[in-house]
């Protein structure tokens, strides 16, 4: 608006400007003479003034006549073009100008503008591969997407721009949500350019979330051979692509084709906790408990899980508690410090009702780090000392207050998930998930927590009712982790083993 405001002021004092100056040469009483050779002309000034502008025309067409000149006798020279050539030079100019304007307007985001100058460029340029991109990118600007769909289609026809053509229809496929035309077109994509990067991060995102595990291993390998992926991420997400395929092998009862992937699963990320298990659990079937024994240590030491500590209490299922804690020492050795390392021997001690041993063994992280999981186990370390119910139901009180600890937590949106997959049910990021302690636990406990006097207020009313001298009976380890609305995140691998195998 101000814009053009300011033009029609400037095209007013341009005017008004040449109409006083005409005015001044017309009422001045002063003659112009010029002197040709012999002969002397006289004119008025504004006669002086005409005689000038057509001098300067006929320079102007003198000049024109002579490129004309010069490109008829490059013509009869043998360059048949020179003359079509001089003719589309002034097209040329106005076309590639009229381009460079629709692309500062779509930059602008003027998408009505864009469309407008991309048009007239290609009117006098006649170049479709240089003039549909800003089309279409200006037609989805302006919200036209009939427009826009119909550009990308036509620029599918020029092989110089056939690409483009196929990358914008698998954006505009994505945005609409039709998945199974996108991965077409993806595919389409990759083959025409296997080392686009942008082509390849959504070919491999479409093929995860179909499932499509081999192909996205070939994805995957181009990615590498291109440089886009360090080799270090190359092998993880492999690993990744690995254990699903050795999970839908499960599933279809293909254990010896379960076994080969699992196995390569691990020999790419030892520390992949859910590949470990299945390669154990996989050795464990065959009857090679050496094996299995060896792949969990080497991936404990590497990732702590529970359930790592559930398959490597598969091992040998039917050990006694004294046993089994000295088993699991080789365990925990390579970082016996570590948070998980000490919640298990904790565990196994209660198991075997060592409870001084259970309470050495937790250390001060029911302080340090107070958990669902961690209150819960001194609860049991309290009344196996046979302390009174009193500060057996405290412990239980802050347990259900308290965080449910580190849990499969997508890195992308946050979503907690019930068990590690590879691809997030939330956001559908590939290779996401990781075990650690969520950020909304305390907001999720915030029902149990208003519930709480009611449930403590119970206990002690019917405590006084009792018998002083009966014994109230508690669980050695009370499961008491609240389970969140619409998801419950507690999974079977991740109990106790010394809860299994009690």
């Amino acid at each position: 608006m101000l814009w053009s405001l300011l033009k029609i002021l400037i095209f007013v004092t341009l005017v008004a400007a040449l109409t006083f100056g005409a005015t001044l040469l017309m009422e001045t009483g002063e003659q112009v003479r010029i002197s040709l050779a012999s002969t002397e002309f006289t004119l008025s000034p504004v006669a002086a003034v005409v005689l000038s502008l057509v001098l300067l025309g006929a320079a102007y067409l003198l000049f024109k006549l002579a490129g004309l000149l010069l490109a008829t006798l490059k013509f009869l020279n043998g360059d048949e073009t020179a003359i079509s050539r001089y003719f589309m030079r002034n097209r040329e100019r106005k076309g590639f100008e009229a381009l460079a304007q629709g692309m500062m307007a779509l930059a602008s985001g003027e998408g009505r503008v864009a469309m407008a100058k991309a048009a007239r460029a290609e009117r006098y340029l006649g170049r479709p591969d240089l003039t549909q991109l800003l089309t279409a990118q200006a037609a989805e600007l302006s919200g036209d997407r009939a427009k826009a769909t119909e550009t990308y289609k036509k620029m599918l026809t020029d092989e110089r721009t056939k690409f483009v053509g196929v990358r914008g229809l698998l954006h505009q496929k994505l945005s609409e949500g039709d998945t199974e035309t996108a991965m077409a077109l993806a595919e389409k994509a990759f083959a025409l350019k296997p080392r686009n990067g942008e082509v390849q991060d959504t070919l491999l995102r479409l093929q995860a979330g179909d499932e499509n595990w081999a192909g996205a291993r070939k994805t995957l390998a181009a990615k590498l051979k291109s440089g886009d992926l360090p080799r270090d991420v190359h092998k993880r997400r492999d690993a990744v692509l690995a254990y699903s395929e050795a999970a839908d092998a499960v599933e279809a009862g293909k254990m010896d084709k379960a076994e080969a992937h699992a196995n390569e699963a691990n020999r790419l990320a030892p520390g992949l906790v859910p590949s470990a298990a299945l390669a154990a659990r996989m050795a464990i079937r065959a009857g090679k408990q050496r094996q299995a024994t060896k792949l969990l240590r080497k991936a404990w030491e590497l990732n702590p899980h529970p359930e790592l500590a559930a398959a490597y209490a598969e091992i040998v299922p039917d050990e006694t508690a004294a046993a089994r804690i000295k088993r699991f020492e080789a365990l925990v050795k390579p970082n016996p410090n570590h948070d998980e390392s000490r919640l298990l021997m904790a565990e196994l001690f209660i198991a075997a009702e060592d409870f001084p041993a259970a309470r050495k063994a937790m250390g001060d992280l029911y302080e340090t780090k107070p958990n669902a999981r961690s209150l819960t186990i001194m609860a049991a370390v309290e009344r196996g000392e046979g302390s009174d119910d009193a500060i057996v139901r405290a412990w239980l009180a802050k347990a259900v207050t308290a965080s449910r600890g580190p849990q499969w937590t997508c890195e992308n949106c946050n979503n907690i998930h019930a068990s590690w997959t590879p691809v997030c049910g939330n956001c559908g990021a590939f290779d996401s998930l990781s075990w650690v302690e969520p950020p909304e636990s305390e907001i999720a406990l915030t029902n149990s927590a208003e519930m709480l006097p009611l449930i403590v207020g119970a206990i002690a009313d019917q405590s006084a009712k009792k018998d002083p001298e009966e014994e109230v009976i508690v669980p050695d380890v009370v499961d008491i982790t609240p389970t969140e609305t619409g998801d419950d995140n507690v999974s079977k691998e991740d109990e106790a083993p010394a809860q299994k195998s009690a």
